[in-house]
């Protein structure tokens, strides 16, 4: 199965935050609310070799299914391309926590905390970002939605207390200026398509204040259980959304329901498994064991993936500043993951 061979890269870095989160993780976190400065883990940028490989595969997972996800929304309304997504990964999800012998078991006390993640992590950032590729090409809506490391230091600095070092300025910069490249012929159309480039960077935001919140997260549960728990409660809230605003694009001419071609189920299968049973789970672990600024800054290859892909797939034109672009996201995530002289 492709959970089990995808596991077995991860199960390392899995069973190690498994064992730490509720006592080392949740320490660290606690530390890093009262005075940022003063945990070590936020400081640290270098990644470990589980946390590399970790980032490898989702770079790959997340990158290609940008123009997967134009596959699925052009022929199905989108919230509820979504919404079958997710309903399909949660069970694939679930069985990854129990071959992992994960527990599923979270406290009733924390489940405040728990929804506020849900909302910015998941509710806000797929509902958003999913009507927005309707409206644009898959690889500019992918660069607007990785504008998310942006928007993450800022909020860092302004709300938390965050201090970034020169080489945190460096990659922020860095992929700023690679965001504007890689949107370089896209500025006209996209003058012409304002709403999904406003959905795409609200969802940027609210991702980027959710990597925020659940590095700080001091809810004592791995980091598993939390990615279970928090695609479980996305799925009714986007089905919900989906039956408020989509029931009318699920009939044709008042009378055949939509029936999804297999390419559109093919997109919704590889969601299901590799994006709602793997990436978001991989994704979490990142963003909870490194500062949020590495972390954020550590996927800007996947915008890069999602638009070469989507190149090679759909046709989507490409230029010579994308591939200026993609040397500056280098440089943003050399930042991250260049060794820090001690």
């Amino acid at each position: 199965m492709v959970w089990r061979k995808k596991a077995r890269v991860t199960a390392g870095a899995y069973h190690q935050d498994m064992i730490e989160s509720p006592t080392t993780s949740g320490t660290a976190a606690t530390a890093s609310v009262r005075n940022p400065a003063a945990s070590t883990p936020m400081t640290q940028s270098a990644l470990s070799r589980q946390q590399l490989i970790v980032l490898v595969a989702l770079t790959l997972v997340w990158g290609v299914n940008w123009p997967v996800m134009k596959v699925g929304v052009t022929e199905m309304p989108p919230l509820s391309f979504r919404a079958i997504s997710v309903w399909i990964g949660i069970p694939v999800l679930a069985a990854g926590l129990w071959w992992l012998k994960t527990p599923f078991k979270l406290p009733r006390a924390h489940w405040p905390a728990l929804l506020w993640l849900s909302l910015f992590n998941m509710f806000i950032w797929h509902a958003l970002i999913i009507v927005a590729i309707k409206n644009l090409s898959s690889g500019r809506a992918a660069i607007l939605g990785y504008t998310m490391p942006i928007f993450s230091a800022i909020l860092g600095a302004l709300l938390f207390g965050a201090v970034l070092r020169w080489r945190n300025w460096l990659g922020v910069g860095a992929a700023s200026v690679g965001v504007v490249l890689l949107l370089w012929h896209e500025f006209t159309r996209l003058a012409g398509a304002p709403l999904g480039v406003i959905l795409a960077l609200l969802s940027a935001m609210s991702w980027a204040l959710g990597t925020q919140l659940l590095r700080r997260s001091t809810i004592p549960v791995p980091t598993l259980t939390l990615a279970f728990w928090m695609t479980a409660l996305t799925a009714p809230v986007l089905t919900g959304l989906a039956l408020l605003l989509e029931q009318p694009q699920w009939v044709i001419n008042s009378s055949q329901w939509i029936v999804p071609s297999a390419s559109a189920w093919a997109a919704i299968g590889y969601n299901a498994v590799m994006i709602f049973g793997f990436a978001h789970a991989a994704w979490f672990y990142l963003a909870r064991s490194l500062p949020p600024t590495a972390s954020s800054l550590s996927v800007m290859l996947i915008p890069v993936v999602g638009l070469f892909t989507g190149a090679l797939t759909l046709g989507e034109v490409l230029h010579w500043q994308d591939w200026a672009a993609v040397a500056l996201m280098v440089v943003a995530i050399g930042s991250v993951l260049w060794p820090q002289k001690t």
